[in-house]
């Protein structure tokens, strides 16, 4: 007995690859809410540590910088990275939630990081502000990215 299998491909519309512009849409708005926060994260460590409310002991080029340039420059855009690779992927409802836990992480990563001497706070550094603050700061770079996306999208259906 000899059965047929059908072809695939013969009812499928032809599939044609998508123009630069479109595949490079959602790359450019990564890069540039990754720029962004670390702009943010830069200019937020360069007031506070002008202030005195803290300072980084160890840092790269602590001769020519005052702030951790390796976090601001590296840490803070990957994790900007990782962060909206996963707020793309969950449940809208779960995206402010998934926010508070991260700030919560940062919050826990601060104290840790002072605990390790990479970090130094003033005395008058309330540690309950950067929970809010971290929180804040993610809310601002996330609805930034969807900003960014919708633009995008309006640009790219506005020239077909």
């Amino acid at each position: 007995m000899n059965i047929a299998k059908h072809w695939r491909k013969s009812n499928s519309p032809s599939s044609q690859k998508k123009p630069f512009y479109q595949r490079n849409l959602r790359l450019k708005s990564y890069l540039s809410t990754a720029i962004l926060a670390s702009l943010i994260g830069t200019y937020l460590d360069l007031l506070l540590v002008g202030a005195g409310l803290y300072f980084f002991p160890k840092r790269l080029f602590s001769e020519i910088f005052t702030i951790n340039i390796l976090f601001t420059i590296c840490i803070l855009p990957l994790c900007t990275f990782l962060i909206i690779f996963v707020l793309k992927r969950i449940h809208p409802l779960l995206r402010y939630f998934f926010l508070l836990i991260c700030s919560l992480f940062a919050y826990i990563a601060e104290q840790t990081a002072e605990q390790l001497g990479l970090f130094i706070h003033s005395p008058d550094w309330q540690h309950e502000f950067s929970l809010i603050g971290y929180f804040l700061f993610l809310i601002l770079i996330w609805r930034f990215y969807c900003w960014l996306e919708k633009g995008e999208r309006e640009d790219y259906s506005k020239m077909r």
